[in-house]
């Protein structure tokens, strides 16, 4: 197949949903739409806009062929979900929203049955974080789900079935604390048979398979050339590691940042995973285990900031390093390295929009990263893909506080140019810039030592 230079993205993040168009020849975005992505209430239970979503991005799929020429379409989209299909192709139910308490309702007799995290690098995490437990729960809360259910679908694969007809699920998604997968050995975990989801979960299949070509109904209503490819699929995080994968020297690590900010440690220190701290296993487009680590940072950010975007001046930077005002974790007591502490504050709170706060609040940022990086057995050069790569204060905390090399990535979204690189993997990866250290270097390195030993005695 020759490669195409104009890919379409569907990008579903937990906050937004968005059509990115990547130029693989200039290897950047040419034109990106978004929306939110709003959780419905239900019933069933509170679940994602998925019929809003598609007819927004039909309608983008249109104009950007329009526009400048789609030649494929790509997909990624957060972990932790999956899509019920009924035998008519149908949903069988909606899709659940992870973040609803209602698998709370089984957990003791899902933690019964669920394999150990030694099998499937898969924390017990929150609500229906683990795949597993969400279809526990949704089998138990409508009991004739189970038999409606003809095929189980990995997210990123749901939307690359609307536009193919095709079933797949890809190795990266179930592979992201589902319960479901054995990322060692490349294979289902026992909750498969345990369940009796055998005959039902889709093939797994590589990020980089091409499904198939657009469904006729999908050329018509676009405009699409009706042999325009659509790729698997991968998970998000997975696809803003992926241009890394295929180039960087090893050791190094990947923190891609948005809702959630995830750390991915490649080469370093093969580490003894706590499960308890939101460490896990992710698998890679290539199939292979990575020793990650996570924490809902950019809902963090939102909680704290409270809508203010301030400029964070360097009078401000140097009153929170003199005056050591350090916000401690956890602000999302849930997810990450913390769980089960509340946020506190060291030193006088600084005021809501005041740059004091949004200082304070990424060297916080920076910090927790630097916990996860330390936690996954991090060596060399850290590259940080995201909206976190445009905050200097964070980057150059991050690197006061590992004392070793950060980069960050020039891309308005590292998931798009991931995405899009699954159709040319040889192709020019993204462009990378090392972060420019300011002269209160050795007060930051300070700062997060005392962060650390503060954190370290309330753990005690």
């Amino acid at each position: 197949m020759k490669t195409p230079r104009h890919i379409a993205v569907i990008d579903i993040g937990k906050t937004n949903a968005k059509l990115a168009l990547v130029d693989l020849g200039a290897m950047k975005e040419i034109a990106v739409v978004t929306r939110p992505n709003a959780v419905l209430p239900g019933p069933p239970w509170p679940h994602f806009d998925v019929d809003t979503h598609w007819k927004f991005l039909l309608d983008a799929l249109g104009q950007f062929h329009r526009e400048h020429g789609v030649d494929a379409i790509s997909v990624t989209t957060h972990g932790a979900s999956i899509a019920l299909l009924d035998k008519n192709g149908e949903l069988a139910a909606p899709i659940l929203d992870y973040e609803y308490d209602g698998p709370v309702e089984t957990a003791g007799q899902y933690d019964a049955i669920r394999p150990t995290f030694e099998q499937t690098g898969s924390p017990r995490l929150a609500n229906g974080l683990n795949v597993g437990a969400q279809l526990y729960w949704q089998f138990h809360a409508d009991p004739g789900l189970h038999d409606r259910t003809d095929h189980i679908l990995t997210y990123p694969q749901y939307w690359s079935y609307r536009l193919t007809g095709v079933v797949a699920s890809d190795v990266t998604s179930i592979g992201c604390h589902t319960d479901l997968w054995q990322p060692h050995r490349g294979a289902f975990s026992d909750l498969v048979e345990t369940l009796d989801i055998a005959d039902k979960i889709a093939p797994v299949r590589k990020s980089t398979d091409v499904l198939g070509s657009v469904l006729p109904e999908i050329a018509k209503v676009t405009g699409l050339p009706k042999e325009t490819p659509v790729i698997c699929g991968i998970h998000d995080s997975n696809a803003s590691l992926y241009p890394h994968v295929l180039t960087q020297k090893m050791p190094c690590s990947v923190v891609s940042t948005g809702t959630w900010v995830v750390v991915m440690a490649m080469g370093g220190i093969k580490p003894v995973l706590d499960p308890s701290r939101d460490t896990l296993i992710n698998v890679n487009a290539l199939g292979e285990a990575v020793p990650s680590a996570r924490f809902m940072g950019g809902r963090e950010f939102e909680q704290i900031q409270k809508g203010h975007s301030v400029e964070i001046s360097p009078e401000d930077v140097e009153q929170v390093l003199m005056q050591e005002i350090m916000l401690l974790p956890a602000v999302d007591p849930l997810t990450g390295p913390y769980q089960g502490r509340n946020l506190s504050w060291h030193g006088a709170q600084p005021p809501e929009g005041s740059g004091l706060r949004a200082a304070a609040l990424s060297f916080y940022l920076a910090m927790m990263t630097d916990t996860c990086l330390r936690l996954t057995g991090a060596k060399g050069p850290t590259i940080v893909e995201g909206p976190f790569a445009h905050n200097a204060q964070y980057l150059a905390m991050l690197e006061a506080a590992t004392g070793r090399a950060v980069c960050y990535s020039t891309s308005s979204t590292g998931t798009s140019i991931g995405a899009a690189l699954l159709f040319a993997r040889d192709a020019m990866t993204t462009k990378t810039k090392n972060v420019t250290m300011p002269e209160n270097t050795l007060k930051m390195a300070t700062y997060a030592e005392k962060w650390r030993l503060k954190v370290e005695r309330d753990l005690e």
